[in-house]
């Protein structure tokens, strides 16, 4: 499980540092794919082949945009011998991220988010909000 939330900064290449403790339950290949929130998602192979499984028990005409979504920017990847990430310049400019990124262990995937975007996004959150979203989804179990 991916827990935790890490700032790492960007080199000229556009290659992110994923943090060592990410690293072994990645795996050797992972995708790469744009996020709902401006942010980039990172899927070991096992966890993206239950996200797609998902995606495709969609009705094909509601969902195609979902599919051309996630699918069109997704990519294959792996790290290099210093544990980074190269991300293509498509997927570096959806989350426009900058120098600084934060990587974020998000359950079974990995979120990466340009730093200030991510500040942004903390400070929006009340405890009153994820309470009530936590309570809707406790009602559809």
């Amino acid at each position: 499980m991916f827990l935790g939330e890490y700032s790492h900064a960007t080199d000229a290449k556009g290659r992110v540092f994923i943090p060592a403790k990410f690293r072994n339950e990645l795996g050797k290949e992972f995708i790469v794919t744009r996020g709902i929130d401006k942010c980039l998602c990172v899927f070991p192979l096992s966890e993206w082949e239950k996200y797609i499984a998902k995606i495709e028990e969609f009705p094909q005409v509601q969902a195609r945009k979902v599919r051309r979504f996630i699918y069109s920017a997704a990519s294959n990847a792996e790290l290099d011998s210093q544990g980074r990430v190269l991300l293509t310049s498509e997927q570096r400019e959806y989350a426009e991220l900058g120098k600084v990124v934060s990587v974020l262990g998000v359950g079974n995937y990995i979120e990466i988010w340009a730093q200030e975007h991510w500040d942004s996004e903390k400070q929006s959150e009340s405890a009153e909000e994820i309470e009530e979203i936590m309570l809707k989804l406790e009602e559809r179990l």
